[in-house]
């Protein structure tokens, strides 16, 4: 799987982590999910273009 620099919000600070999955909300923003080593959610909002170069990656 891909990694993936997201905003540790709790940590203060930019982490890399997993792709776990990749969303498309309600109001059409796409973003991508990972979990931190210690369990927490993170959310990266990109744009539709890379989430489906993720979700392309995600499927193999």
């Amino acid at each position: 799987m891909a990694k993936v620099n997201f905003w540790d919000v709790k940590a203060r600070k930019m982490v890399e982590a997993e792709i776990k999955d990749v969303v498309t909300y309600p109001n059409g923003r796409s973003a991508v999910k990972g979990v931190t080593k210690d369990g927490r959610s993170l959310t990266r909002f990109v744009s539709a273009a890379d989430a489906a170069k993720y979700k392309k990656g995600l499927k193999k």
